[in-house]
């Protein structure tokens, strides 16, 4: 078994039913396989970087899977026949195959996000406010000079 990432991006007009109904038939496809779904994460809608199929914006989901060859192949062939499906792209990547792998690879991807996001604060509680009194606002001024007292002259 080998591990995989798919990204696709379907008609940003399609309803939430559809997209989910879409979701779990690739699902379905990895899991009657014998592959492992180790993560299925919806991106939501956005601007495509050029037009496809006259369409400007686009629905984005990942699905994180290990398997065989023939399950990413039986995928991408639905990806192809589908004609809501705009674009899709599968990766092959490192990392562990087993259930029991993926989901500590999950929870340690989680942890990592859960610091960055407790050091960054992005509320500002650990900052210090200084009194706006202390502070002035300094007016910068700019004197006009003429292009001839900017120019080098020759010979000096």
């Amino acid at each position: 078994m080998k591990r995989y990432e798919v990204v696709v991006i379907v008609k940003s007009d399609l309803n939430e039913e559809d997209i989910t109904a879409l979701i779990d038939r690739c699902q379905a496809i990895i899991t009657d396989r014998k592959g492992v779904i180790a993560k299925v994460d919806k991106w939501g809608k956005r601007r495509l970087a050029y037009e496809i199929n006259k369409q400007k914006d686009g629905f984005y989901f990942l699905i994180d899977c290990a398997g065989d060859g023939p399950i990413i192949s039986e995928l991408e062939r639905n990806f192809k026949i589908d004609d809501r499906i705009l674009k899709f792209m599968t990766v092959k990547r490192e990392g562990a195959v087993t259930r029991e792998g993926m989901d500590q690879e999950v929870a340690a991807a989680e942890v990592k996000r859960t610091q960055i996001r407790i050091e960054s604060d992005p509320s500002g509680a650990n900052r210090e406010e200084k009194p706006s009194s202390d502070v002035k606002p300094q007016r910068i001024s700019f004197k006009k000079t003429d292009a001839k007292e900017q120019a080098p002259v020759r010979g000096e």
